[in-house]
């Protein structure tokens, strides 16, 4: 096998990766604004914690959003922008009794979470730069 067909598949990989973490950002930034609005008050208001959590979310949101459009930072970030979603899997189930409502952060996590194996070498990097070898 040649090395130009041996590079086709790591570009293509390369390319879905890029797409999901697109389309990551792109939900997660719309999200994280909405959470900013009047829209979800009464909704966090029924999870019972207070707006603060609504502030926080939206703004963990964000940030993971842009952390997804830097190379450095996009394991790490789908990795929170994984936990954030565990939690919203849970309150949904668990505070708001909706497993209807599980659903799409269930599977916007799923993605984050593939992301986050696929680039791990980035959270890897990142880690042994913070926490020394």
């Amino acid at each position: 096998m040649s090395d130009q067909a041996a590079s086709v598949p790591v570009k293509v990989g390369n390319v879905v990766v890029w797409a999901l973490r697109l389309a990551l950002a792109a939900y997660f930034l719309y999200s994280g604004w909405l959470l900013f609005g009047e829209g979800f008050v009464k909704k966090f208001d029924d999870i019972g914690f207070g707006q603060w959590l609504r502030y926080v979310t939206g703004t963990l949101e964000i940030a993971g959003a842009l952390g997804l459009l830097l190379p450095r930072l996009c394991g790490v970030a789908a990795l929170g922008l994984f936990g954030v979603m565990v939690g919203a899997v849970s309150t949904e189930l668990f505070i708001l009794d909706s497993a209807e409502g599980a659903r799409l952060p269930a599977v916007l996590g799923l993605v984050a979470l593939v992301v986050a194996v696929l680039r791990r070498d980035t959270v890897k990097a990142l880690a042994a730069q913070v926490f020394g070898k």
